[in-house]
C-alpha cells in the first residue's frame, strides 16, 4: 500500500481563477507561495517556493468567492505530474497539488472580513461530518443567512 500527502502553509499570489466543467462541477486553480528565511552570507534572505494547486467542487467554489490574493490558507493534498506538448512539439512537465482540503488562515485584520472564511469552513466541515468549533450567537446566526447557504 501507498499513500502520499503533502501539507503546505502560505500565501495566495493571485486570485483563484475558478472555472466550471460543462457537467457544473467547479475546478479552481490557484499558486501559493511558501516562503521561508535563508541565510546568506552575514544576511538573511527569504526564499520563496510556488505551488500551482487545483481544487474541486465546493471547495473550488468557496475558495473563488473567499479566497483573494495575498491571503493565507493551509492546502492539504497530493502531488501530480503530468505532461503535454506544446504548439511547438515540446514536451513541457507540470507539478501540481491536488487539493483535498483548504483551510482558510486569514485573520480579520488580514485583507477583507474574513468572518465569510470561518462561515465557508464551518460549512465544508459540516459537508465532512467533521466536529465544529464552538460558536458565538452571533457567528450561529449569520452561518444560516439565506446568502451563505447558496453556495
Amino acid at each position: 500500500m501507498s499513500y502520499q500527502k503533502i501539507v503546505i502553509v502560505g500565501n495566495l499570489g493571485k486570485d483563484p481563477e475558478v472555472r466550471f466543467t460543462q457537467g457544473g462541477m467547479a475546478i479552481a486553480n490557484m499558486s501559493v507561495a511558501v516562503s521561508e528565511k535563508i541565510k546568506d552570507g552575514d544576511q538573511w534572505k527569504e526564499h520563496s517556493e510556488w505551488f500551482r494547486c487545483v481544487l474541486f467542487g465546493k471547495t473550488a467554489e468557496n475558495a473563488g468567492q473567499y479566497l483573494k490574493k495575498g491571503k493565507k490558507a493551509l492546502v492539504e493534498g497530493r502531488i501530480r505530474q503530468r505532461t503535454y506538448d506544446d504548439k511547438d512539439g515540446t514536451k513541457k512537465y507540470i507539478t501540481e497539488l491536488l487539493a483535498d482540503r483548504v483551510v482558510f488562515l486569514s485573520s480579520k485584520g488580514e485583507g477583507d472580513d474574513a468572518q465569510p472564511e470561518r462561515q465557508a469552513q464551518r460549512s465544508a466541515q459540516r459537508a465532512r461530518g467533521e466536529p465544529q468549533a464552538s460558536t458565538t450567537p452571533a457567528e450561529e446566526e449569520e452561518m444560516f443567512d439565506d446568502d451563505l447557504l447558496a453556495f
